[in-house]
């Protein structure tokens, strides 16, 4: 289970401070598929990347499986990012001149997986998201669905207990959006723990809790 209790972020712009998120607590259960909704400017991404651990929090606790994970050095962060968590961007964040399964494979090479191993499990993930025959595409090869594709695949790689999604579906057309819904959708079904950021109520309908956010708060 990941907890936040009374988490809130203030960012500092030259002499303004612009506060984020305000006291913000909730849990997200093991298993669950949660969408975060709410206008620009609400605090969605903030919640996500605070949630996530790429961000840390001005004051209050977060905890995952009931460690309190603010209270963590850099280093072990960075080791819990890398095994225990899984990221879906907008921009998807693909390495341009390397193949899908390079690209799939990298987090593993942070872990100190073996080579062979790497393959394996690069490819594992790739054939699950429908991209077996696509292992050595670049990403100019690709088309913008089977890119996020390839971005869902390199989540998925270290096995990750929770994957986070940040308005996976905000550069694609409506048909490769549903095919990627589709997909976390599968994974949800697979016991996978998924939050989402997303501005679309179409999108939200696959989720199984909707979060709604204004101005830095859960309302």
């Amino acid at each position: 289970m990941l907890e936040l209790r009374n988490v809130s972020k203030v960012y500092t712009v030259g002499m303004v401070e612009i506060h984020a998120l305000h006291d913000v607590s909730l849990c997200i259960r093991e298993g669950e598929f949660v969408a975060v909704m709410g206008p620009s400017g609400s605090g969605k991404s903030t919640l996500l990347h605070v949630a996530s651990f790429l961000d840390g929090p001005t004051s209050g606790d977060i905890l995952l499986a009931g460690e309190r994970v603010t209270e963590f050095s850099e280093k072990k962060l960075a080791k819990l990012r890398n095994e225990q968590i899984g990221f879906i961007f907008q921009q998807f964040n693909l390495l341009d001149r390397v193949s899908a399964l390079e690209n799939v494979s990298l987090p593993l090479l942070y872990s100190g997986v073996s080579r062979l191993e790497r393959i394996h499990r690069a490819t594992e993930a790739l054939v699950r998201v429908g991209l077996g025959e696509r292992l050595q595409n670049t990403r100019s090869q690709l088309s913008g669905g089977q890119q996020q594709r390839v971005a869902i695949a390199r989540a998925l790689v270290n096995n990750p207990s929770i994957i986070f999604a940040d308005e996976p579906t905000g550069n694609l057309d409506s048909k490769s959006s549903v095919e990627i819904m589709q997909i976390l959708a599968d994974l949800h079904k697979q016991g996978k723990t998924i939050v989402m950021v997303t501005h679309e109520e179409d999108i939200a309908k696959y989720a199984k809790r909707v979060i709604h956010m204004r101005d830095g708060d859960v309302i």
